[in-house]
């Protein structure tokens, strides 16, 4: 079983323009909704995979019924705590270019008994779980040291744990040293101070994590591909798409392939490679962050895996 800790549930809205005019009225040519946020997102895809796997997150009374319905039929274990105020919405416009813009919501400020439900749920699923994963925002009330602190706890039962944030919940997970991390690029760039403009420069950032003490850095490069290391080396994937559709989320596809290829013992060049076919079948489809099985192998012949540097070592 993986467990996703994605407490910052929220509804995704897709919608497409033709063009996007700011300060004028924009008529939309199509809209698509859907349960959404990073976790959900990263669950979602590890069930596609043929992956047991569950998730922790917030719910409202107005969207229980639609989101219960909606994991259940993708086969995701769905443990949701109530808020009484409403979830947060995630909007993208996307224009004829294929552009998106998105602006994504705040949700609920949580009281100290809400946020104590959420980790207390996250808490008993430690047990039956070979795997954490810790992704997106967490909603207003959480302290920004709460995903380093559900690593330790993750540790102290000899569970691996993954994280995916951003900003200072990412800076303050790191000393607890998750399994992974995954930042793309503006994020390890805001982390390390330098910008991250090419892969060499991704590289030498997935190396100076894997020195902070974490066993498996991948970063993110979009168009250009991920790069990961490990003690086997530094490693780049990528796959050429000719018709994309929809990139919102492929991150969280690359980290839900990353995650499986984890628990099912693969080398990371392996790992590496079913991620970046599952983030770039999230790409090619039109909902947001999920993929079909199927497209996931088509891609997967695709993706170009390469060693960039040989075996790590730690000082």
């Amino acid at each position: 079983m993986i467990t996703v800790g994605g407490f910052n549930t929220a509804i995704d809205r897709l919608i497409r323009v033709g063009s996007l005019q700011p300060g004028e009225v924009n008529r939309a040519l199509d809209e698509q909704v859907y349960p959404g946020g990073k976790g959900l997102h990263v669950a979602q895809t590890i069930a596609a995979l043929g992956e047991r796997v569950q998730l922790v997150g917030l719910v409202d009374a107005a969207h229980r019924n639609l989101i219960a319905r909606h994991l259940s039929k993708r086969h995701v274990l769905f443990h949701g705590v109530e808020t009484l105020a409403s979830i947060r919405t995630c909007l993208a416009v996307q224009d004829a270019t294929g552009q998106i813009t998105e602006i994504l919501g705040q949700g609920p400020q949580l009281t100290s008994s809400q946020q104590e439900s959420l980790l207390s749920t996250l808490q008993r699923c430690l047990d039956e779980s070979e795997l954490i994963i810790l992704s997106g925002s967490l909603p207003r009330g959480f302290a920004e040291t709460t995903y380093g602190e559900l690593t330790t706890r993750a540790h102290a039962v000899g569970k691996r744990c993954m994280v995916d944030a951003s900003g200072q919940v990412l800076r303050q997970a790191l000393p607890a040293s998750p399994y992974l991390v995954k930042p793309n690029r503006d994020e390890i760039g805001e982390l390390l101070g330098r910008p991250i403009d090419d892969l060499a420069a991704a590289a030498d950032a997935a190396l100076d994590l894997y020195a902070r003490g974490i066993a498996m850095p991948v970063v993110t490069m979009g168009a250009l591909g991920a790069i990961a290391a490990d003690a086997s080396g530094v490693w780049h994937a990528s796959v050429d798409l000719a018709d994309v559709r929809n990139t919102v989320g492929s991150g969280d596809c690359l980290l839900a392939g990353m995650a499986v290829g984890s628990v099912r013992g693969l080398a990371l060049e392996k790992t590496l490679q079913l991620g970046v076919a599952c983030g770039a079948a999230n790409a090619v489809a039109e909902e947001t962050g999920f993929v079909e099985r199927q497209v996931v192998e088509r891609l997967l012949a695709q993706v170009r895996v390469r060693r960039l540097s040989d075996a790590v070592k730690r000082s």
